[in-house]
This record gives C-alpha cells, sequence and structure tokens, in this order.
C-alpha cells in the first residue's frame, strides 16, 4: 500500500488488549486500524475448528459477518510435543473455560513436572478477509521456538510469556522489553508474511 493511503477500520476477531496493542503495532504498514470485535458487542466465535488455521478463519468470517469490516484474525498458542501438542489450540483454556493465564501457567509447569524435554513453541496464524464472503482470505503462519522455564517470570507480555524462554536467550518472553518481542515473535513473522502478502495483493512490491 503507498504511503499516502489512508488509513482503513478493520475489526480484529479478538477482544484481548494485549493482543490488539501488540497487533496495531505489527500490522501498522498494512494501513489498517484494529478495532477489536468487543467495541462491537460481538460475542466471540466458537472454536470448533481441529487447528490453528480453521480456528481463524471462523473467527475471521464471524467477526466480518456482525461488522462488514475487513476483519484480521490470530489463533495462536503453545505447543509442547513431549505433552502431545498440548495445549495447543486449546492454549487459551487449557485450565478451564474461564481460565486465566495464570491457571494456564500452573498447569502446564504441573504438567511438564520434572520431565526432560522441555522443549516448546509458539504458533500463529494470521487470516485476512477483506469481507466475510471473501474467497481469497490470506492465511499465514509464523513459530518461535525455545523451552519451558522452571517457573514464571517476568510482567511484560501476556498469555504464556512469563514462561517461555526463546532460544539464545536466558530471560522469559515475559522479561523482554515490548519492542524486542516484537522482533522475535510467532507473531512478529506471521505479521511480515501477512503484511508482504497484503502488499502483493494490492499490487505493491
Amino acid at each position: 500500500m503507498s504511503e499516502g493511503m489512508p488509513i482503513q477500520t478493520a475489526v480484529l476477531a479478538s477482544g484481548n488488549k494485549g493482543k490488539l496493542e501488540e497487533l496495531n503495532l505489527l500490522l501498522a504498514p498494512t494501513k489498517f486500524q484494529l478495532l477489536p470485535q468487543s467495541k462491537y458487542e460481538i460475542t466471540p466465535a466458537l472454536e470448533t475448528g481441529a487447528s490453528f488455521v480453521e480456528n481463524a478463519l471462523i473467527k475471521a468470517r464471524h467477526a466480518s459477518r456482525l461488522t462488514s469490516l475487513p476483519a484480521f484474525a490470530d489463533d495462536s498458542g503453545l505447543v509442547v510435543p513431549s505433552l502431545d501438542g498440548a495445549p495447543g489450540i486449546y492454549s487459551a483454556r487449557y485450565a478451564g473455560p474461564a481460565a486465566s493465564s495464570q491457571q494456564n501457567n500452573l498447569k502446564l509447569l504441573e504438567a511438564l513436572g520434572n520431565s526432560p524435554s522441555r522443549r516448546a513453541y509458539f504458533f500463529c496464524t494470521l487470516v485476512f478477509l477483506l469481507h466475510k464472503q471473501d474467497p481469497t482470505p490470506i492465511v499465514v503462519s509464523g513459530e518461535w521456538h525455545g523451552k519451558i522455564a522452571e517457573e514464571a517470570r517476568g510482567d511484560n507480555g501476556f498469555g504464556y510469556d512469563p514462561i517461555f524462554v526463546a532460544d539464545e536467550f536466558q530471560i522469559t518472553a515475559a522479561q523482554m522489553e515490548p519492542e524486542l518481542k516484537n522482533r522475535l515473535s510467532h507473531r512478529a513473522i506471521a505479521a511480515v508474511n501477512l503484511i508482504r502478502s497484503i502488499q502483493h495483493r494490492q499490487g505493491q512490491k
């Protein structure tokens, strides 16, 4: 998109404040201003998909249909291979439907116990739709690899950030400055891919 193109409003199929702030920063080059679906009093879509991609598409179409706006959706989570991929697509509700991030983190630490394998990675799918029936949605992904810490550390970020230590770092994602995390994270990688795809779709290089 060109420098002079006006900012357009789009709906983010989420009410997560941390996710909204991150994505508004990461996706600034697309010239879309993201507003949370909660602003439109939208009830979250039922995430009935079996994968991050399916759930992101469900959420994006739901938000676009109810607002008549272009929609962005993110479906992401933490994958721990030694736990058969858990918490995976259930990351936000790992400890129950109304679980807090702290409860989810505690359950994961308990599930790992003293396991010798603490490898993990964050996975993010980002979807962009121009309208509810868009037949060619843009779907991209990103991965951020690391391991699970022995205990939670740090006050930045959200979700599983306090227990995730990225490869080549000794601090958790929640101990990182936001600027650093926004260069390295799964969501940052997916956002770069999404920006490139949107600009290509618009005929930009």
